[in-house]
């Protein structure tokens, strides 16, 4: 098995590996156009980068507003789907959020075939289905005083 390892970006060459991983899964696998998803924001982002042994295969990045982390751009290779992985960097982030004793909570626009995923995390949903680039998502929110670490 290989390791698995949890970094937080801070090169240049680490933030193209996320932005090559968001590529394949949002602009290649879910039709989303690149002008959405490369939206002006990364700049102000915290980016997460997971390795499995030496391969990076999952990132995500999370922008903090006042007092709510809102957790963007989740995405996991597919090939890498259904192991933990996502789990594991989720874990990795909330915990780094944990840590800012000003965030009061966590929020992220769930893809609805997702949302069963973000629950075991502990997040609820709450308002309607919107469209994000075309695909039904879900507002979910976790009270920092609530995560088990």
């Amino acid at each position: 098995m290989n390791e698995i390892k949890i970094i937080k970006v801070t090169s240049e060459k680490n933030l193209s590996h996320c932005f090559h991983i968001r590529t394949i899964v949002f602009v290649e696998e879910q039709n989303v156009p690149m002008n959405e998803e490369i939206d002006g924001l990364d700049a102000e982002a915290d980016h997460f980068l997971l390795y499995l042994g030496q391969i990076p295969v999952a990132t995500a990045r999370v922008r903090y507003l006042n007092d709510i982390a809102k957790i963007e751009r989740v995405a996991v290779l597919k090939g890498n789907r259904g192991h933990k992985i996502g789990h594991q960097l989720m874990g990795f982030i909330m915990a780094d959020i944990k840590k800012n004793p000003h965030i009061k909570l966590m929020k992220l626009g769930a893809q609805v075939p997702v949302i069963a995923f973000y629950e075991k995390l502990g997040f609820i949903c709450h308002g309607d289905i919107f469209l994000d680039a075309g695909i039904r998502h879900r507002w979910m929110s976790l009270s920092c005083g609530l995560i088990k670490l």
